[in-house]
């Protein structure tokens, strides 16, 4: 089991930034978290990609958001970051964590956060 949770989200002004954290919490057959990433949803909409992060640092962006938002990672605290630059109201929406695990016995595990509101309104 992993256990997701995120923080940083609120209300900013257009134009505003954020920093989002994930904290992963790894317990039971767990052996390792692989790929963390980002993703979110707004109202009536389907969910969609914004980043990911390998454990040795590789990233994927969807497009329309690379520039204003880097994803990061801190290995030794299982934690992931968005830092989220030039926020505009159409990123309003639900954040949430992602995050791929693997067991001892090399089972692959997808794992959710709860999300974390973000709504950039002036």
């Amino acid at each position: 089991q992993v256990h997701l949770v995120e923080s940083g989200g609120g209300l900013v002004q257009p134009g505003g930034s954020l920093r989002l954290s994930c904290a992963a919490a790894a317990s039971g057959n767990i052996q390792r978290i692989n790929t963390m990433g980002w993703y979110r949803q707004a109202p009536g909409k389907q969910r969609e990609l914004v980043a990911t992060i390998t454990g040795g640092g590789s990233t994927v962006y969807t497009s329309s958001m690379k520039g204003r938002f880097t994803i990061s990672r801190d290995n030794a605290k299982d934690t992931a970051y968005l830092q989220m630059n030039t926020l505009k109201p159409e990123d309003t929406a639900v954040y949430l964590c992602n995050a791929d695990a693997s067991s001892w016995d090399n089972i692959r595990y997808d794992f959710w956060g709860q999300g974390t509101q973000v709504t950039v309104s002036s």
